[in-house]
């Protein structure tokens, strides 16, 4: 059996497949988003059309940068329950109660 680390290396674990694609909700407003990034792109001209397009551009890089972000905090965030949980010794094994062993 692989380990939970060579699972994601050989991508049998996808952490961006989130799961929200079945959302109702989220597809709305994806839906939304596209239909006025749409109109605006074929109504604008110009230096207007060149200035939102150069935003929805950095918007999305922002985006990205912002997710992957959320995304190595996230995983710290849980390597640290799992340091604390199997290797930090803070507490007794019979005495959960006790602040030091």
């Amino acid at each position: 059996m692989k380990s939970f680390i060579e699972e994601l290396y050989y991508g049998n674990i996808d952490p961006q497949n989130s799961g929200f694609e079945d959302d109702e909700g989220v597809q709305r407003t994806m839906r939304t988003i596209r239909e006025n990034e749409d109109f605006l792109a074929d109504t604008l001209t110009g230096e207007e059309k060149k200035r939102f397009l150069d935003f929805a551009d950095a918007w999305s890089a922002f985006n990205g940068e912002a997710t992957l972000d959320g995304f190595v905090t996230g995983f710290r965030l849980g390597a640290g329950f799992m340091l604390d949980a199997f290797v930090t010794l803070k507490a007794s094994s019979t005495d959960y109660q006790k602040d030091e062993i």
